[in-house]
């Protein structure tokens, strides 16, 4: 065991981005620069804007007007993210990696004409500003394309990774309508080819408003992209929908999340360079899918003037990976990290200068192993979500490493701990909120025109107050330690996924009648999925039936979202309005006592909870 706050490593004092950036603004303590970047953050963002040299116009409106959940930033402003991404004269815009060693790289004179190139073909299959384009990628080279292209047109970008089952990504895709779908016939992954054809037509048919698919790879791929043309950018609006991304709840479809081009370009430009230090000359990795937030992390790589490595494979010898591609900032999710610490990994050969962790908490185990086996390199634990599309509490050069410990909040992001009367607390465990607007959070729902489901996801709780749904504590120097989520949303390996998505199948067997999943995931720990059952009348929880739902489960959401055990009980648990108690039976089975867990008033069935102690 490793005491928390175990010292591991301290800056260097050698300059660094972020302190360059103090010097421009004739600053030099970190907690001083924190505290004026939440108290006046019109002043703060518009040196962010100044500083990295946003390619658009300002305009003269307000920076900051309205407060949450109704904020609005650069009001008469324009720009686009695709311009910025790709305003770097020359040098390795991107590498890819595959599984099986292949290898590939282009130029940024080859980026940008492969993306002029395929935007040329969406303009001729009628795509234009606010149309919505949907991908089913892998993590390869033309998904990063066809978004910088859609982007570059204003139109609005959306992607499923090819593992996700299609009843999952209908779900996300139909919700938003896209005109175009470009797919792959399928991805390798841990030696094994998965045809995803079949699952590429049921899904285009499932899609009314789909005008065309494009399969990269194929014939129609080469016809898209086979006209050389100028590369042009629509500007647009600050707040103009870039992508949307998709976060599930406990409840209903997964929330469509709009992130607008000023936001995203603000927050990356800030984010990557002082709290990743990343610059251009390096090049940086993150083991993602496109299904996660952490790819559109990555690619904002470019923003910055460093090299994105793409990698699309099973998280197999990512440590000879990053040395062999002379990675600088290598970043995994959390249970990466645990796991090769429990098979005696020895990273050997890096020139990496920092590493990243995110997804879950690290346990400060992990913090130590790195700290073992990378002496003198520094580890950022990193947190945030896919709603912000960053982390709002993270690392930077000019902060020491402790064990288990995130070792800042993150510039620009009023992040704070409330108890349970919504009085903001330290050196106590609490509901992690954001008391103040960041330009990244979203700037709408699709299809929320009234903004409802919007507000009921992060303000029902403490109005005006953004409630993200995780446990932090945070200490008085602004160091935090993240516990895992407060709320019922399943977290397995970085990707959330709302239980409304496990009941939607498990639910449609006939022999089904009622059904409860819990993830008892906690610190730095994937922990168990583990799915409950009621039977229908005359029905048996026999082999065929469990492998049944695991089949489902796998090909309909994902492999992760595999339960590791179905139990049978006589009921589940709920609430007298009829919702199912997800979170008492998660604090139950990780040790808080039932009469504690919940309250028997509530409940329609208090009984049945006996059912689901540890």
């Amino acid at each position: 065991m490793v005491a928390e706050g175990a010292l591991l490593w301290e800056p260097t004092g050698e300059p660094t981005r972020i302190t360059r950036y103090f010097d421009s603004i004739g600053r030099s303590e970190y907690r001083d620069v924190w505290q004026w970047s939440v108290d006046s953050p019109a002043e703060f963002w518009t040196s962010i804007w100044d500083y990295f040299g946003v390619v658009g116009e300002r305009g003269d409106g307000p920076v900051i007007s309205g407060t949450m959940p109704e904020a609005r930033w650069f009001t008469g402003s324009s720009l686009n993210y695709a311009e910025n991404a790709l305003k770097r004269p020359s040098g390795t815009a991107l590498v890819f990696r595959a599984e099986d060693g292949k290898r590939s790289e282009l130029t940024m004179d080859e980026l940008r004409d492969e993306v002029a190139r395929v935007r040329a073909g969406l303009v001729r299959l009628g795509v234009g500003r606010g149309d919505r384009v949907a991908g089913y990628l892998p993590n390869i080279p033309e998904a990063l394309i066809a978004f910088l292209a859609v982007a570059s047109l204003g139109a609005i970008w959306s992607a499923g990774s090819p593992d996700f089952g299609v009843p999952s990504i209908v779900d996300r895709f139909q919700q938003i309508e896209p005109k175009v779908l470009v797919a792959v016939e399928g991805y390798s992954y841990n030696g094994k080819w998965f045809d995803r054809s079949a699952a590429v037509r049921e899904i285009a048919a499932a899609l009314p408003t789909l005008e065309a698919t494009v399969w990269v790879g194929g014939e129609s791929w080469q016809a898209l992209r086979s006209e050389a043309a100028p590369l042009e950018f629509e500007r647009v609006p600050f707040d103009h929908p870039l992508w949307i991304l998709y976060s599930s709840g406990t409840t209903g479809l997964p929330k469509p999340i709009v992130h607008g081009h000023g936001g995203v370009v603000l927050e990356h430009l800030k984010s990557l360079t002082f709290h990743q230090d990343l610059g251009e000359g390096d090049v940086f990795f993150w083991y993602t899918t496109t299904g996660w937030m952490m790819w559109n992390y990555l690619v904002g790589a470019l923003l910055v003037g460093a090299t994105p490595v793409l990698y699309d494979g099973a998280p197999v010898e990512l440590w000879e990976l990053a040395a062999t591609e002379g990675v600088t900032y290598f970043g995994v999710g959390a249970p990466y990290i645990i796991a090769s610490m429990k098979a005696g990994a020895r990273p050997t050969g890096l020139s990496v200068k920092g590493i990243g962790s995110t997804g879950s908490p690290l346990p400060p185990e992990g913090f130590a192993w790195l700290a073992e086996h990378l002496p003198g390199v520094p580890l950022g634990s990193f947190s945030g979500g896919t709603d912000v599309c960053t982390g709002f509490v993270g690392w930077t050069p000019v902060h020491p490493v402790h064990a288990g410990v995130i070792s800042c909040r993150s510039l620009g992001a009023r992040v704070e701990s409330f108890d349970p009367s919504g009085k903001a607390v330290f050196g106590e465990v609490g509901e992690l909120v954001l008391t103040a607007p960041m330009p990244s959070m979203p700037v709408m729902f699709w299809n929320d025109p009234s903004g409802a489901r919007y507000r009921d996801s992060y303000f029902a709780e403490y109005p005006g107050v953004w409630r993200h749904g995780d446990w932090i504590k945070i200490n008085e120097d602004g160091s935090c330690v993240i516990y895992g989520r407060s709320d019922s949303t399943l977290n397995r390996g970085g990707v959330r996924m709302g239980t409304s998505e496990f009941y939607r199948v498990v639910e449609r067997f006939p022999e089904i009648a009622d059904s409860l999943v819990i993830d008892t995931g906690q610190l730095g720990q994937d922990g168990r999925l583990l799915l409950y059952v009621t039977l229908a009348e005359g029905s048996s929880l026999d082999d065929a039936l469990v492998s049944g739902l695991r089949k489902a489960l796998r090909e309909e959401l994902s492999p992760r979202h595999v339960p590791d055990e179905i139990i049978e009980v006589p009921g589940i648990p709920r609430t007298l309005s009829g919702k199912k108690l997800e979170v008492p039976v998660r604090k139950i089975l990780l040790g808080t006592p039932v009469e504690q867990a919940a309250n028997p008033d509530a409940m329609a069935n208090p009984e049945i909870l006996r059912f689901f102690t540890p």
